[in-house]
């Protein structure tokens, strides 16, 4: 039975993952991507396992997953000895990493909405100098710049 293989340049595998070719080559060299196959030219080469596995990176990535991170998964997904538990634990961990930062986040939107606020009420209009905004930045805090 005669199996036809596709193969992919470095640019069509970026194309198809939505990646760039630069971060392929980074990838292969920290070792997330396993080396490209090489024509006898030297090109490297891809093939439909290797679109998968960048995809699968991609979505760790924009999900916010460090490298690390990204490196336990792909080898978790490839694992028939480990549980999936640990690939819970991780998301879990990521999960509550994003909403502490989120809490962070409304935090600072509050303090910055209380800026706009002030300078539309004591100085909107007048010179730069005068603006609130500084005051309030520059007056010592008590919990960071955010609480």
């Amino acid at each position: 039975m005669n199996v036809h293989i596709r193969v992919f340049s470095i640019g069509a595998l970026a194309k198809a993952t939505g990646t760039s070719t630069p971060t392929i080559r980074y990838y292969e060299e920290i070792g997330l991507l396993p080396p490209a196959n090489r024509t006898a030219s030297g090109q490297r080469t891809y093939d439909e396992a290797d679109i998968g596995r960048l995809t699968f990176i991609k979505q760790c990535r924009d999900f916010g997953f460090s490298i690390d991170q990204v490196r336990v998964l792909v080898d978790l997904s490839i694992s028939t000895a480990r549980a999936c538990t640990e690939t819970r634990d991780i998301a879990q961990a990521h999960l509550d990493e994003v909403r502490a930062k989120m809490l962070e986040l409304r935090a600072l939107e509050a303090r910055l909405q209380g800026f706009v606020t002030r300078c539309n009420d004591a100085c909107a209009g007048g010179p730069g100098s005068d603006c609130v905004i500084f005051k309030d930045m520059a007056a010592p805090q008590t919990k960071g710049c955010c609480g």
